[in-house]
């Protein structure tokens, strides 16, 4: 099991940027493709970003490609979400995730799951 816990949130305007980071512990970080999801009120929750377990390969969704990054430091057992342009749509509570299923960028398991932390864009 991986523990994660997500830190870098706040209140910012639009236009701003802030960089999350999750920090991971317990079983080799090195093995598990990581995402950055958001939940906002009234939504559902929503995959922004993805990385494979050897930083090689990411994925955006649409909303958020072109303005967000997402990387990894397996030195440091970290994955960060580095979130430019911000607009009052990227409000919402940001968790990051460990896929379950080791080595693996087309099956999914979802099931490590960190505490959230909330990102507030004010207009």
């Amino acid at each position: 099991q991986v523990q994660l816990v997500e830190s870098g949130g706040g209140l910012v305007q639009t236009g701003d940027s802030l960089r999350l980071s999750c920090a991971a512990s317990g079983r080799a970080f090195s093995r598990n493709s990581m995402g950055w999801f958001r939940h906002a009120p009234g939504k559902e929750r929503e995959l922004v970003a993805r990385i494979t377990w050897n930083g090689v390969n990411t994925y955006y969704s649409d909303s958020v490609k072109g303005r967000f990054v997402i990387s990894r430091d397996s030195a440091k057992n970290t994955v960060y979400l580095q979130m430019n342009s911000l607009n009052s749509e990227d409000t919402a509570v940001y968790y990051c995730a460990a896929n379950a299923v080791p080595f693996s960028d087309s099956r999914f398991q979802w099931n490590n799951w960190g505490q959230g932390t909330q990102v507030t864009v004010s207009s």
